[in-house]
């Protein structure tokens, strides 16, 4: 899918997923010492940081509802991440089973707008990149703009549907500060 070629509103904040998304997906991971950096992610981040976007992380983390992680584990792997990351603005995550029914698991909105607001950004002006469709769905609906960068966990068919896709972050990121600058792609 290309790009868009026209100037959108402004990007007051991006949100991202963090598994496969920003480091390397571990299955209900609760270690810090297994959290790597996927490529081009921190490069990506600092180009944010640079343009003044604040960041945040939007997580399900199902591991703890389900008896496989707790609270602590979910928020020293976050630090981990957060550290080698230079630092966002927010971390939010979801620590229920798909089953609960929660207004914030995603593809419900409740992690983008608790996210945006912490970041004191509404939805309508935030981007959410992730690496399958509940992340677009989230964003969607929220109100913000979602955009898909694939990986093998990514569904052929949520690539189709996504309304913005990018072969990586960077890639994504470079477009969306292009974008805010009022240039073309």
């Amino acid at each position: 899918m290309t790009p868009p070629t026209t100037h959108r509103t402004r990007v007051a904040a991006v949100l991202f997923d963090r598994d496969g998304t920003l480091v390397k997906d571990v299955p209900y991971n609760g270690d810090p010492a297994r959290v790597r950096l996927l490529p081009g992610v921190r490069q990506a981040l600092d180009l944010l940081r640079a343009a003044r976007i604040p960041t945040g992380v939007v997580s399900n983390q199902s591991g703890i509802g389900r008896g496989l992680l707790t609270d602590t584990d979910v928020r020293r792997v976050n630090d981990r991440a957060d550290t080698l990351l230079g630092g966002l603005g927010t971390w939010v995550y979801c620590p229920h089973p798909p089953e609960a029914g929660c207004g914030c698991r995603k593809p419900r909105p409740g992690l983008v707008i608790e996210a945006a607001r912490r970041l004191g950004a509404p939805p309508s002006q935030c981007v959410v990149i992730g690496d399958i469709g509940a992340d677009i769905e989230a964003a969607l609906a929220a109100g913000a703009r979602g955009v898909l960068v694939p990986n093998a966990a990514t569904l052929p068919e949520e690539v189709e549907t996504a309304p913005t896709t990018a072969p990586d972050l960077l890639t994504a990121v470079r477009r969306l500060l292009t974008e805010t600058r009022g240039e073309r792609p």
